[in-house]
């Protein structure tokens, strides 16, 4: 039983937990207690499946709530060390200008059709459908406009590395 809905479990604990190991974590504990309970069950458990999953809920619940209670007791500065900077790092800020410059200079290369079909659909946002009527062009034809736009763009990513 734990080899065929493992996997699942694990599927089902992931989004109360936010983490993949820990419900992996959870899953194991949950069979554990199952397998006790369920040899001393007198009546034995009627729908097995359904109170696994009633056991990783109940688990992963109570880690949630035990982590929340963690982190009152823990000082607000502790906390703000180990939060990430939201800001790139100076040589994640360094190559990602260099691939904006090789991008805009790819950008330049396109024929004019080309690159504004690319700015309204990726850029701005519009529709496939918004930016054939823009433009006075087919649906189909602006799709293959953006495709061709994004390939080159692509490729001269790939040769600039």
């Amino acid at each position: 039983m734990f080899v065929s809905h493992r996997a699942a479990l694990v599927d089902y604990a992931t989004p109360i937990l936010g983490c993949r190991s820990r419900a992996e974590d959870i899953v194991q504990d949950a069979f554990l207690r199952f397998n006790t309970a369920a040899t001393e069950a007198d009546p034995p458990i009627t729908h097995p499946v359904a109170y696994l999953y009633r056991i990783v809920r109940n688990l992963a619940l109570n880690w949630r709530r035990s982590q929340k209670n963690i982190g009152r007791e823990t000082s607000e500065p502790a906390i703000l060390d180990a939060v990430a900077a939201q800001t790139p790092s100076p040589e994640e800020q360094a190559l990602y200008r260099d691939e904006l410059r090789v991008m805009m200079a790819a950008l330049e290369e396109l024929p004019e059709r080309t690159r504004r079909a690319f700015e309204l659909h990726r850029l701005n946002g519009y529709t496939f459908q918004r930016v054939a009527e823009t433009l006075g062009i087919s649906v189909g034809l602006a799709h293959q406009l953006v495709r061709d736009a994004l390939t080159f763009c692509a490729s001269r990513l790939d040769d600039d590395d």
